[in-house]
């Protein structure tokens, strides 16, 4: 095996998928932004939830908001529903990790604030329940998949955001992911900063 070779054809692979989504994910993610702002500029949060990498990019997400990204400014309210594991071993233990995030977002989500739902299948039992949650307390949910979006693309309302990686590969629409997340972040930014460059 060339592992030179391979390496290569990773990051081919992940740049043309990337720049292959370009136009169908660039007007998504901006409403995405824009509905994060005005949630930030109300007084409210952004929840984010996820499994395995996406729990990472959920935290990621957090991380960014609540210290910062490339630009000083004052912290912004986020919370990751993946990090408390006394809340969710305990919510696992009593009632099923189906419910893990959703019981968190009926306790601490309020109307008006953002879920960021982070499948790649579409289909994780816990991030369709926590938006189930959502729904059912007026929080508008921005949806991060891929594939097809799966269960979770269904069942997204008017006024939710879908952002569905066109990508199989695990890897390559987690790293479509992480860069959707970065656009959130510096786009938020922005919008707050006044940038105009």
């Amino acid at each position: 095996m060339d592992l030179t070779a391979r390496i290569s054809q990773h990051f081919h692979e992940s740049a043309q998928i990337k720049l292959d989504a370009v136009e169908l994910l660039a007007a998504p993610i901006a409403q995405a932004i824009e509905a994060m702002v005005g949630c930030l500029l109300n007084n409210g949060k952004i929840l984010a939830c996820g499994n395995g990498g996406s729990a990472a990019d959920a935290q990621h997400l957090a991380a960014e908001l609540v210290n910062r990204f490339e630009i000083e400014r004052h912290e912004l309210a986020a919370i990751a529903l993946t990090t408390d594991t006394s809340i969710i071993s305990a919510i696992a233990n009593d009632y099923g990790y189906k419910v893990v995030f959703a019981k968190q977002v009926r306790a601490l989500g309020q109307a008006g604030d953002i879920l960021v739902a982070i499948s790649t299948s579409g289909n994780s039992p816990n991030v369709i329940e926590a938006i189930s949650a959502a729904h059912e307390n007026d929080l508008r949910v921005v949806a991060l998949t891929g594939r097809d979006g799966g269960l979770i693309g269904e069942m997204l309302r008017d006024g939710d955001v879908h952002i569905c990686v066109p990508a199989n590969r695990t890897a390559r629409i987690q790293e479509t992911h992480l860069l959707a997340i970065h656009c959130f972040c510096d786009g938020i930014d922005c919008l707050l900063m006044g940038v105009s460059e």
